[in-house]
């Protein structure tokens, strides 16, 4: 039997935090607004960012007990708590069922008067248990399904605070979660080979040339919506109301080098998941610190 700490460490890890670094897609439409510095907005979105924290731990839990099996067929999955019994399948559902309610609260009482964040929220968890109870197995559906934990996550932060959106922001968040979601999957088949279906089934019914010429397809539309969006001129644009507005179309640069370079290492088998890679490739981290600062300066009036 497990000793508490093990188990509390072991809780601990099984909530991802690490994957926390995901809902900070709620602060997207803040910056984008230039609106993140007011201190209503910075509260609400703040409330976003625990409510799809604790949301997204409970389901990560759910997951991880539906999952048992395959994830021990993986060479590192194997290790996680629930896979590995060091936190039990029933600890692990009554807290799921604990971080869904504090996260719905969280939100119903964090947003604006039309409760609209917790309804994004509501429609992230029953996408995300949809996809936990079936449609995982449905190949490019399950795409779409992991794209929108994105695509709702900065819709969310900007529905805390009613801010508007314009359409070229969403079409980006959109196709940019999806590339993400296929790197993903390029990366797990090149990794696991011919042990993939066992780890996720609905790898068998993809192959390497198929993802490689999707990732190339979503990139191409990622690319375009975000032009559109920096090069916005219509009184519905978002980077109209700047001041500096070329340094926000500069941004373009550092986004197109960096996904030509996910592709570059995707299609040579040294590239892991687009996400993973944030925490670990030099030459992303540092295009995204020149999208960082050009973005910054660009947005101050």
């Amino acid at each position: 039997m497990s000793s508490p700490i093990r188990v509390l460490r072991g809780v601990l890890s099984a909530l991802r935090p690490r994957q926390w670094v995901k809902n900070g897609l709620v602060v997207v439409a803040p910056v984008a607004a230039a609106d993140l510095t007011n201190r209503t907005v910075l509260i609400h979105t703040l409330y976003a960012f625990l409510a799809f924290s604790c949301t997204a731990s409970g389901l990560y839990l759910l997951n991880d007990v539906r999952d048992k099996q395959s994830d021990l067929a993986h060479p590192a999955k194997r290790n996680r708590a629930i896979a590995s019994g060091i936190v039990p399948v029933a600890v692990a559902l009554v807290l799921f069922v604990v971080l869904l309610v504090v996260g719905g609260l969280l939100a119903w009482v964090g947003g604006t008067d039309s409760h609209a964040l917790f309804y994004v929220l509501l429609t992230y968890a029953v996408l995300t248990m949809a996809y936990s109870s079936g449609l995982k197995r449905q190949p490019v559906i399950e795409f779409a399904i992991v794209a929108s934990g994105f695509f709702l996550r900065a819709l969310g932060g900007a529905v805390a605070s009613n801010l508007f959106v314009s359409n070229w922001f969403l079409a980006v968040t959109a196709f940019a979660a999806l590339f993400l979601v296929i790197g993903k999957r390029s990366a797990e088949l090149q990794e696991l080979g011919e042990r993939a279906a066992t780890h996720r089934r609905v790898l068998s019914e993809y192959t390497l040339p198929f993802l490689q010429s999707s990732l190339t397809l979503v990139a191409s539309v990622v690319v375009t919506t975000y032009c559109l969006w920096a090069f916005d001129v219509s009184s519905t644009g978002l980077s109209n109301v700047h001041h500096r507005v070329v340094l926000i179309r500069l941004t373009v640069v550092p986004v197109v080098l960096a996904i030509l370079h996910i592709l570059r290492l995707q299609e040579r088998g040294e590239g892991g998941a687009p996400e993973d890679l944030v925490f670990s490739d030099r030459t992303l981290q540092a295009l995204g610190l020149v999208w960082a600062v050009l973005f910054f300066f660009g947005i101050q009036a």
